[in-house]
């Protein structure tokens, strides 16, 4: 949450003990899924994270910065929302100003076409968005979703906050010792250099703008394969963003109260929150490292990598004892174009002595030209060691893009030499084929095939779909020179083909030839075809007069015949 959002309203009740037992209870009681006794205590753990909600990557979104901790009014917006939700009277807390509302709009709809498992509503961009920057302070934006004046949080040296030492030389925060949550969706530098995203088509991927910050918003939320339709899920990304459980409260309070009805009002005229996690009623004084470069204020000077990177007063954390990473039995990394790689990344975490490490975050970075993912559709994952110093990355999934790529392993928050493991991605393949039928292919001469050659391509009695394939009608068996005579395929100018290239199979590893067609050489022929990986089937085609039989002198011979169904291993 930001450092300097103005005039706050807030009289000083957070800071009492009592204001803030209320304000946990009624943030519990207004969670969706959570039940209260007659007494409004607490009755059901439902808002409670699920196990996998608890190693939340980098701390979040934010870092954990402060938040808004105001919670709605308990009575339900009015009025309903409408299809174009438009400009109407009711709750201040419920209206939304325009711009702002329209890039969370804008963003759901990205994410319904690029995740559509993800089920993301824009009421919970809304929440986040409320609870983050009070919706960008007020919706104080100009034409193109781009905050008037910057939205940071605190700076994170370890004083009272987490310690996250400056990741993008001040370039979003100003501050080139600290990182600092930033723009309207309150990222830090460090996640918004891979959770970026331009919601504007700018060209500009900006934290500071509210069609960026949204879509970037989105995302991370959608990561991890998540269906926020579901309650855990839903649970695990919004803990993720911020991991405290009174943050999921608060955001959840909001999401139902969004849910429940909205509407659009000018831009510059929302309410701004006045409660924030930390206690502060007001902005939080601005440090000095906060000084953008260039302004004459002197940084202070970030400490060496090879320092503890906690003050002197405070034990190293786990992450400021490691000195390198080394791979714990990664095996060969190789897939098939659009599978999933059979094996996954382990690194591991070691001190200089080499012991393990556990408790550290390790960021796992897809680079080079490819367009495989982790499982979820990101190329970025976190995930934390364990109690071996082991951080398994998720299931890689292959895209379509054949060759090699990088997945880089780093320690998030100390400077150590990252670790490489290349990758492969391997094009389509069939290892067996055989047609679909064992109808006679037969002809007269001067005719057509009744009969359209069939074929169905696996791997490993697996369906091999979208596998390259080409058909060649061949001299013989032992000659797989195009055949100069006998059947034949047309073009689209009608013209005689005998090679068809650039053939594939279907979703459902079939593959149907053209129609063939027959020249005056009576006969048996051979049609072979052939797919990546090496599978070959030979395929029998008979020409013949009505009645009669081939002539001898152009079938094939006993050692050279194919039968017309079999199919065979790949080749050598």
């Amino acid at each position: 949450m930001a450092a300097q959002f103005g005039r706050r309203l807030y009289k000083g009740a957070a800071t009492t003990a009592a204001a803030a037992l209320a304000v946990a209870a009624l943030s519990a009681s207004q969670a969706p899924g959570v039940t209260a006794d007659g007494h409004g205590r607490t009755a059901a753990a439902d808002a409670q994270p699920s196990p996998e909600a608890t190693t939340s990557g980098d701390g979040g979104a934010t870092g954990n910065s402060p938040y808004y901790t105001d919670l709605p009014p308990l009575n339900s917006p009015s009025p309903a929302p409408t299809a174009g939700t438009p400009v109407a009277q009711g709750s201040s807390e419920a209206g939304i100003p325009a711009t702002v509302l329209d890039a969370y709009k804008k963003a759901e709809a990205s994410l319904r076409e690029a995740k559509p498992g993800c089920n993301l509503p824009w009421q919970l961009l809304a929440a986040i968005g409320k609870v983050e920057s009070g919706q960008a302070r007020g919706g104080r934006v100009d034409a193109n979703g781009t905050t008037l004046s910057p939205i940071l949080g605190p700076q994170l040296d370890g004083n009272g906050f987490a310690l996250i030492q400056d990741t993008d030389n001040g370039l979003y925060d100003g501050n080139s010792s600290y990182d600092q949550a930033v723009g309207p969706m309150q990222f830090i530098p460090s996640t918004w250099a891979w959770a970026g995203r331009d919601g504007n088509g700018d060209g500009v991927k900006d934290p500071n703008n509210v069609y960026d910050a949204a879509l970037a918003a989105g995302h991370y939320l959608c990561r991890n394969g998540w269906d926020l339709s579901l309650q855990s899920d839903l649970h695990s990304a919004i803990l993720s963003y911020n991991h405290s459980q009174d943050y999921l409260n608060t955001v959840l309070s909001w999401l139902e109260y969004y849910r429940k009805g909205t509407h659009e009002i000018p831009d510059g005229t929302g309410t701004v929150p006045s409660g924030r996690s930390d206690g502060h009623a007001g902005p939080s004084p601005t440090p000095p490292s906060t000084t953008p470069p260039g302004t004459g204020s002197p940084s202070p000077t970030p400490p060496k990598s090879d320092e503890p990177s906690t003050p002197p007063s405070q034990p190293p954390t786990p992450t400021d004892t490691v000195d390198h990473l080394a791979d714990a039995g990664t095996a060969k990394l190789t897939a098939m174009a659009g599978d999933t790689f059979a094996k996954k990344i382990s690194t591991k975490a070691e001190t200089k002595a080499g012991k393990a490490v556990g408790k550290v975050r390790v960021r796992f970075t897809i680079t080079g030209d490819t367009d495989a993912t982790f499982t979820g559709g990101e190329r970025v994952a976190t995930v934390s060691t364990d109690t071996t110093g082991v951080a398994v990355a998720p299931a890689l999934h292959a895209g379509e893009k054949t060759g090699g790529f990088t997945v880089r392993a780093t320690v998030v928050g100390r400077s150590v030499p990252g670790l490489d493991y290349t990758a492969t991605v391997t094009e389509r393949a069939a290892d067996t084929l055989a047609r679909t039928s064992d109808t006679a292919l037969t002809c007269t001469p001067g005719g057509e095939f009744a009969d359209q050659v069939e074929v169905k391509a696996t791997w490993k009695g697996a369906v091999a779909d979208r596998v390259a394939a080409t058909a060649t009608l061949i001299k013989s068996a032992d000659d797989a020179t195009v055949n100069d005579k006998g059947p034949y395929f047309k073009d689209a100018a009608g013209k005689t083909v005998r090679t068809l290239t650039g053939l594939q199979t279907d979703a459902n590893g079939l593959l149907k030839l053209p129609k063939l067609y027959a020249d005056d050489t009576t006969g048996t022929f051979l049609l072979r075809v052939t797919t990546a990986g090496g599978a070959t089937l030979t395929v029998e085609l008979t020409v013949a007069a009505a009645g009669t039989s081939p002539s001898p002198s152009t079938s094939p011979s006993p050692s050279t015949s194919a039968d017309p169904t079999a199919s065979a291993s790949p080749s050598a």
